[in-house]
């Protein structure tokens, strides 16, 4: 499936999708065939599959696709990248920032990978811990730079509807390899992070 706001979606998925969804509103105590929720099964239907085409995205070829040799060896972060993920023990929305900064080994990549890494990982059926560290790994083993480090912010919606219900929880995770193992990086990058530069 291509990364697109406007999703091709597989017909034959498409209605099997859609058939499931009008069974799950019958047995729910809705009415299917009402103004109303007509066409809702194959609106759901379609909205899965853009929320989980990651499914059909590597992002190691992503990042693959706009790697220079550079020079550089200094950090480089992408911040406050917005994501939205379903998490997969309730199939409902979790949502948030992520945080990325790589230090450069002899290639360099287009800044709009970073985030088009995050949205394959993201696009999928997910908990936090693995996303984090999936982001991590795919810059890791494509770039082989000296060290990455990321950090994700999110609210999960199966907290903040149901179970526990805590409106203001926000969620942190991390993950950091090489050069960001040693405190005195990763404390730039954390400061880094959490600074008004802009």
């Amino acid at each position: 499936m291509p990364h697109d706001k406007a999703l091709v979606t597989d017909k034959a998925v498409t209605d099997q999708l859609s058939d499931h969804y009008s069974s799950i509103i019958t047995e729910l105590g809705e009415d299917v065939s009402r103004d109303g929720l007509l066409k809702t099964p194959v609106r759901a239907a379609k909205a899965m599959q853009f929320l989980t085409q990651g499914y059909e995205m590597d992002a190691e070829n992503i990042l693959r696709s706009a790697m220079f040799a550079e020079d550089y060896s200094e950090m480089v972060i992408v911040k406050d990248i917005e994501f939205y993920s379903l998490c997969e023990h309730h199939v409902l929305p979790f949502f948030g920032r992520a945080h990325v900064a790589y230090i450069p080994d002899g290639y360099i990549v287009g800044l709009s990978k970073i985030p088009r890494v995050i949205e394959v990982f993201a696009r999928r059926l997910q908990v936090q811990e693995r996303l984090t560290d999936q982001i991590l790994q795919a810059i890791h083993t494509t770039l082989n730079p000296l060290g990455v480090a990321v950090v994700i912010e999110a609210r999960h919606m199966c907290m903040m509807m149901r179970g526990i219900q805590k409106q203001s929880s926000v969620t942190t995770t991390s993950a950091f390899t090489g050069a960001f193992k040693s405190e005195r990086t990763r404390n730039e990058f954390l400061k880094l992070i959490t600074s008004n530069l802009h």
